[in-house]
């Protein structure tokens, strides 16, 4: 809440919002909403531009694939690359590499521009680490199978906002970050000057390429079921939007929040061993006063490092953790998971139940699918 209010304090602010799942962040706490009056704000998007979730209903159900489950996460586990830095060994080939605002880095100069298309092409259909994650999920009243998947802009995001932040502090785009507070300042440009323009053509980018990665990751998981998509949900929740609200246009912006207007569709999922649901936004007073926001997640209750403990970086071990792996993977399995990868920073007990953030935003968003997990894939510790 201090992070939230010194937002909202700093620049042409109109409001804010404040989501159930909110916790600590860089700058802008995740799951808060800041509304800009002609301004955007790098450090709001955060360095995962466009992270982002994206759900396809199938044509299958679950007794089609109830018994090869195990077989199934093993080869999505195969086939999709998560973790750091991790290159997808078979280069994809995409609509998004002649964008025209790939020119903005030109203007930066060409070394960036060609080192920042190379790291998205070498990414491209890869998942990240942390909380990112690939979903075969079970509609708990249809028992139709369901896809679901969570990750951003990769590298490409991480780099752009390292380079819009220096260039914001007088410093070099390719500069290594300086070291900063969790509570630093937000950082500010105006719409209509050279850097807020640019920016915000390098994040509608890296937006399109988020959008690109998850599509390509789904029609892998597709592929591996033998499944098509009857039905698609799809939306970024680290973001920067044009919209209209009591009459203007502002810039609103998103830190871990889902964008949920009258009618509009979004997925929000909750931990390894917890449900996850697709939503639409309703119309009502206190979603017009939310600026038509809604979750993103449920929410961190614990730290990495409080959850998994310190990396001993030359045993490659972590130690004095909170929980262990025995307690994570005995709650997946007792849950009917199919766990592949993750470390206990991500295990259920360091998130709230998702249920009771989404009764927090009753009256402005209403439940359609309710989805049980079955397998989870994410990167290893």
């Amino acid at each position: 809440m201090r992070q939230f209010n010194h937002c909202l304090e700093t620049g042409n602010v109109v409001g804010g919002v404040m989501c159930a799942d909110g916790h600590y962040g860089y700058s802008q706490p995740v799951g808060g909403v800041v509304v800009y009056d002609g301004q955007i704000s790098p450090s709001g998007v955060g360095y995962d531009i466009a992270c982002g979730n994206k759900a396809v209903k199938t044509n299958l159900q679950y007794n089609d694939i109830k018994d090869t489950i195990s077989s199934i996460m093993d080869e999505v586990q195969k086939k999709v690359p998560f973790g750091f830095g991790r290159k997808n060994p078979v280069p994809v080939d995409h609509e998004i590499f002649d964008d025209e605002n790939w020119n903005v880095f030109k203007e930066i100069g060409q070394h960036e521009h060609d080192q920042l298309k190379a790291t998205a092409r070498a990414q491209l259909g890869t998942a990240g680490s942390g909380n990112h994650y690939v979903d075969i999920l079970i509609d708990q009243n249809t028992e139709e199978v369901w896809i679901g998947n969570h990750f951003g802009s990769r590298g490409l995001g991480h780099r752009t906002a390292t380079g819009f932040l220096n260039l914001a502090k007088g410093l070099a785009f390719s500069d290594r970050a300086p070291g900063e507070s969790m509570e630093v300042a937000p950082t500010l440009f105006q719409m209509d000057s050279e850097l807020g323009e640019m920016y915000y053509r390098a994040m509608t980018l890296a937006g399109r390429y988020a959008y690109a990665g998850r599509d390509y990751v789904i029609q892998q998981v597709l592929d591996i079921l033998g499944a098509e998509s009857t039905f698609e949900v799809h939306n970024h929740h680290n973001y920067a939007w044009k919209e209209t609200h009591f009459g203007k246009e502002y810039i609103v912006v998103r830190k871990g929040a889902t964008p949920a207007a009258p009618g509009q569709l979004g997925f929000v999922g909750g931990s390894m061993g917890d449900i996850s649901v697709i939503l639409q936004g309703v119309e009502s007073e206190k979603s017009k006063e939310a600026f038509y926001s809604t979750v993103h997640g449920a929410g961190r209750i614990m730290s990495r490092t409080q959850a998994a403990g310190k990396m001993n970086w030359k045993t490659r071990k972590r130690r004095g953790g909170a929980i262990t792996e025995e307690q994570m993977k005995k709650a997946v399995k007792r849950y009917g998971v199919e766990l592949r990868g993750a470390g206990t920073d991500e295990s259920p007990f360091v998130y709230r139940k998702l249920q009771e953030v989404l009764d927090a935003h009753e009256g402005t968003i209403e439940i359609l699918h309710t989805l049980k997990p079955i397998g989870v894939v994410m990167a290893s510790d």
